[in-house]
């Protein structure tokens, strides 16, 4: 595992991720959906679909905040019955973001949430469940652990992804911040946390219905690093599937989201790297097996 410092923050990679960045970057395409709940059942189809395409365990990533709700609260549904016991019993599970210092029963974490949507059915039949442990005095050593079980299983079949937004219409991926340093060789960094992310995770939650004390808002205001899979986990993904749902609560999507599918890249290495660290929703640009589901009021 390779450590690099970039500013203030801290990225891991491997060297063997050291690929370079495709010379004919694919056409980004997304499909609009009429509601959330059509986004969800065809989120959850992606992953059906995949099950039915490959032998054996599936490993896929979580997308906190609104954007899989949907999806989640119908895998909830069909965990209470025996349905799709078959393909809970072959996923391992991983979270691909987290606030950091934070004890992880706080209400305003990823873990707290996805049990509340997931329920305990979901997670007593899946093969296994990994969040970024964010109890710890070892955030880096804690992270290595976690990428190496990852990588222990073959890797990333399926990275659930949202679009969160920036200053200037920029825009994050997981918590990949504009203008960290975040290179296409970087699985994951520990980078300092900001006050507009602060905010934005705190009004999603609350917008998505999550019961959150006021201990938990004190502690997560307190938060000072948030840790993050970076672009070499999102570009090494067999496949991305990206929903963008909540443009009505967070206007700012629609600007970032326009800059993400109008942006012309440079086909200079040194000029794409510099746009891709000013704006890192453009990373997603780069995957070649990308599933985009939108509703109609992100094109507002």
């Amino acid at each position: 595992m390779n450590r690099r410092n970039a500013g203030a923050n801290v990225w891991l990679g491997y060297s063997e991720s050291a690929n370079g960045f495709p010379v004919n970057p694919p056409k980004y395409d997304y499909e609009i959906m009429q509601s959330e709940q059509n986004v969800g059942r065809a989120m959850f189809d992606e992953l059906v679909c995949y099950a039915k395409e490959k032998e054996g365990d599936i490993t896929i990533v979580l997308l906190g905040g609104r954007g899989a709700q949907a999806m989640y609260r119908l895998i909830n549904d069909l965990s209470q019955t025996v349905e799709i016991d078959d393909l809970l019993g072959r996923l391992h599970v991983f979270t691909q973001d987290a606030l950091a210092p934070m004890q992880m029963n706080n209400g305003l974490s990823f873990v707290r949430d996805f049990e509340r949507l997931l329920g305990a059915k979901f997670f007593a039949k899946i093969k296994s469940f990994t969040p970024m442990n964010t109890e710890t005095d070892d955030l880096e050593g804690e992270l290595v652990k976690y990428l190496e079980k990852l990588e222990s299983l073959g890797g990333i079949d399926i990275f659930f992804l949202g679009l969160g937004p920036e200053a200037d219409a920029a825009s994050h991926l997981a918590y990949i911040k504009p203008n960290s340093g975040a290179k296409y060789t970087d699985y994951a960094g520990i980078i300092p946390i900001s006050s507009s992310i602060l905010e934005h995770h705190i009004n999603k939650f609350k917008v998505g219905g999550s019961e959150i004390s006021e201990r938990d808002e004190t502690e997560c205001r307190a938060a000072t690093h948030i840790l993050t899979l970076g672009p070499a986990a999102i570009l090494s993904a067999r496949r991305i599937v990206q929903s963008i749902v909540d443009a009505s609560t967070a206007p700012a999507k629609r600007e970032s989201f326009r800059r993400v599918v109008e942006t012309e890249l440079s086909e200079q290495a040194d000029e794409l790297e510099k746009q891709l660290d000013e704006n890192p929703g453009l990373w997603i640009r780069l995957h070649a097996n990308v599933k985009a589901l939108i509703l109609p009021d992100v094109l507002i």
